[in-house]
């Protein structure tokens, strides 16, 4: 069995999408899933599994035919989100804050092209870097000022994103490290 992070986006969010964390848990075991953990409402779930084919969409469809709503979902093994987290290029820098930092989690690698576009934007003082399946967000005025937005990241670079600020991102490593 692997250890995965399943992160939904857009869930419990201003009254919208409601899905409680013991509901969604019971929806996991249903799947067949073992050692499931849920870290806040906002739809963070570590659990164990065999590899399936396809495991994020069969979620989405098995949480569509419970709670009547879709949500995208971003699967990452154990390893992707050591990965993520350790490479964080702004903690190399001085004077960022902590609490200024995010992630967003990419679903799959953007195209060169899509890459290459998005390198024109700039939002100064909000800045970001992106490596393989994750855009590192500095936000130095806070995220709920910046443009660099998931469905900023998403219209440009045409694939499925979710953000986590650093405590959580760091949370959700804890997490899997408790796992075998």
């Amino acid at each position: 069995m692997a250890t995965y992070l399943s992160i939904l986006r857009g869930i419990n969010v201003s009254g919208q999408k409601i899905i409680k964390m013991d509901a969604l848990k019971a929806l996991y075991e249903s799947i067949g899933f073992k050692n499931i953990t849920t870290y806040i409402q906002s739809g963070n779930v570590v659990f164990e599994s065999k590899p399936l084919k396809k495991m994020d969409e069969y979620i989405k469809h098995k949480i569509a035919d419970e709670f009547g709503f879709e949500v995208p979902i971003i699967i990452l093994k154990k390893e992707e989100i050591q990965s993520i987290v350790e490479s964080n290029p702004f903690l190399k820098e001085k004077n960022i804050e902590l609490d200024k930092l995010h992630i967003t989690f990419l679903a799959e690698m953007p195209t060169k092209e899509n890459l290459s576009k998005i390198a024109e934007y700039n939002y100064t003082p909000d800045v970001f870097i992106i490596k393989n399946k994750a855009v590192y967000l500095h936000c130095p005025k806070g995220y709920g000022n910046t443009k660099l937005n998931n469905t900023f990241f998403e219209n440009k670079l045409k694939v499925t994103a979710t953000t986590r600020n650093w405590k959580t991102s760091n949370e959700l490593l804890k997490i899997l490290n408790s796992y075998k």
